[in-house]
């Protein structure tokens, strides 16, 4: 089936700042596809991009087969952005129907009410709701009109523990043969629990593009560091940092590493192991020349 959303080889700029550089993505129907990234690293400008809020530089962005600041295509897509802000003297049942009223056959607000975890607050304002509970409304309302496609640009942000879990299986519910979703994240958690495709982005460029398995191997680096001088060439080091007599090397297998610094009888002391933090990781596949 032809793709709900595309970019091909999509720039854009701001001033002086390349947000992003020659991106291409495609979203099909049936997929949830997690955009993962550090912060800044141009998630938010794709989205922007494929809900025709932003024009690209260069290069195209389809949407359902068009052009994205069509209101005819738009009708047929669901937005939760990074901030939203809610009507705070309507109720959250009246912000879901005056929604609602957008579209011929929306939702019915007391089933989308209680899909997110919604129904005890329906008759609150929603200027008395917290911060976790605005954030599921804005999330459902992007659902309302039974969009083919929904961006959610990081849906859970403020969210407590029980309460996201509670909106991924809300969002795991909604794909069918039709539609997708396209979320982004800076956890890596939550694209593991949600998407089944994961497509990285870092300084405006598509580092990898592959299963949720084969990105979650990709970035799950071991820092091991260690006070030392030269050291011989060691297998599976990906890059390596010398500071003040320290040196860092970043690996995939910090035990073959280990084993070969014994095996190899250079001298060293203080050495530590640490799982490398996702900015890490994505910080050492953008340094990466190939």
């Amino acid at each position: 089936m032809p793709p709900l959303t595309r970019a091909i080889d999509v720039s854009r700029r701001y001033g002086d700042v390349l947000a992003l550089d020659r991106v291409s993505l495609d979203v099909h129907p049936g997929e949830i596809v997690g955009l993962l990234g550090p912060n800044g690293a141009g998630k938010s400008t794709l989205l922007n991009l494929l809900a025709g809020l932003r024009r690209p530089s260069s290069g195209q962005v389809e949407l359902f087969g068009g052009d994205p600041r069509d209101p005819a295509r738009r009708r047929r897509l669901g937005v939760t952005p990074q901030e939203t802000g809610l009507p705070s003297t309507l109720r959250v049942a009246e912000c879901v129907g005056f929604v609602a009223k957008h579209f011929a056959e929306p939702v019915p607000t007391g089933e989308l009410l209680e899909r997110f975890g919604l129904s005890e607050v329906a008759r609150r304002q929603t200027g008395g709701l917290s911060g976790g509970q605005k954030r599921r409304l804005a999330v459902a309302l992007a659902f309302v009109g039974r969009p083919r496609l929904v961006l959610l640009d990081e849906p859970t942000t403020g969210l407590d523990v029980s309460a996201r879990r509670a909106l991924w299986d809300a969002i795991r519910e909604f794909p069918g043969s039709d539609s997708a979703v396209l979320l982004t994240s800076h956890y890596l958690e939550e694209i593991e629990a949600l998407a089944g495709r994961v497509v990285v982005i870092g300084d405006g460029r598509v580092l990898a593009d592959d299963t949720v398995a084969s990105v979650r191997d990709l970035v799950a680096l071991r820092r091991v560091s260690m006070l030392a001088a030269e050291l011989p060439p060691l297998s599976g080091v990906v890059t390596r940092q010398r500071d003040n007599g320290r040196v860092e090397l970043m690996t995939a297998d910090s035990d073959s590493l280990v084993r070969q610094l014994v095996s190899s009888g250079v001298s060293f002391s203080e050495l530590e192991i640490h799982a490398a933090s996702l900015e890490e990781a994505f910080l050492t596949l953008t340094s990466r020349e190939d």
